[in-house]
């Protein structure tokens, strides 16, 4: 005999099953990358290509430590090795233990024009100190033949709009891997900053922040602490079962070791 459902019940749960389906949820992680051998130095970088410092890839390592039971389905870093690396070895860190894919599109570092390659402190000494800070840390104010913070802010959020977002609003989770006034940018567009509330923003190297994107929303989570805590970042009953069933093996296993599993793994 056929069950017989009230018109009403049956309305209302399709309307539930719909909700259910459209409501996506998924995860944005944002790093800037470690300590390279030019912030040892003290020095601008920009768009020069150099690598981590020992203590920039401890940072990215420590950042991959972090997020390492949030969901990341696809990873944009820029084209600049030092953000590759943290992407990189971040994820060595990660418990699903896959191979991901990586884009190499986002805007690369800032552009620091004339100022690339000079001892912030000298330059200061020559120039003013008052007139590199508006270099650095104003928001319309570019250096020499450089870039401002809204000139970046321009290309990375039209990036950040045209391919990352639906990426998001697909279900995919997502890490970014880039550089300081490019994650500025980014984050001006996420948590509606002023221009002058973004110049007072300081991101340090190698720290993941996250993001929850629902409802076309993004509701900011801060910086994951480590693996045992974890469970204060699981958005969904399925990542808070991750943070369960993590052992003590996994959390203690070396880079290399990480590296040769990611090795192993078949061509995705």
């Amino acid at each position: 005999m056929d069950a017989v459902v009230d018109p009403a019940l049956r309305t209302s749960q399709s309307a539930n099953d719909y909700n259910q389906k459209t409501s996506i949820e998924s995860s944005l992680i944002l790093i800037r990358h470690g300590e390279s051998l030019w912030n040892e130095k003290n020095l601008f970088t920009g768009c020069v290509d150099v690598p981590l410092t020992k203590r920039g890839i401890e940072e990215a390592i420590e950042a991959g430590k972090r997020i390492s039971n949030i969901p990341v389905d696809i990873i944009y870093t820029s084209a600049l090795i030092r953000a590759q690396m943290t992407a990189m070895l971040a994820m060595t860190q990660h418990r699903r233990k896959k191979v991901y894919v990586l884009i190499f599109s986002i805007s690369s570092s800032e552009t620091y024009g004339e100022l690339q390659g000079l001892n912030k402190e000298e330059t200061a000494e020559r120039y003013g100190k008052e007139k590199v800070h508006d270099w650095r840390r104003s928001y319309d104010i570019p250096p020499p033949n450089g870039e401002s913070l809204e000139m970046c802010s321009q290309r990375a959020v039209a990036y950040f709009r045209e391919k990352i977002e639906p990426q998001l609003q697909s279900g995919k989770n997502v890490m970014v891997a880039a550089h300081g006034n490019s994650l500025r940018s980014i984050i001006m567009y996420l948590d509606k900053l002023t221009s002058q509330e973004v110049i007072n923003l300081e991101l340090s190297t190698g720290v993941p922040l996250l993001y929850i994107y629902k409802d076309t929303k993004f509701i900011k989570r801060g910086s994951p602490v480590g693996p045992t805590e974890a469970g204060v970042y699981a958005y969904t009953k399925n990542l808070y079962g991750w943070c369960w069933s993590i052992t003590i093996k996994r959390l203690k296993m070396t880079v290399l070791n990480c590296i040769s599993a990611l090795i192993d793994l078949p061509n995705a």
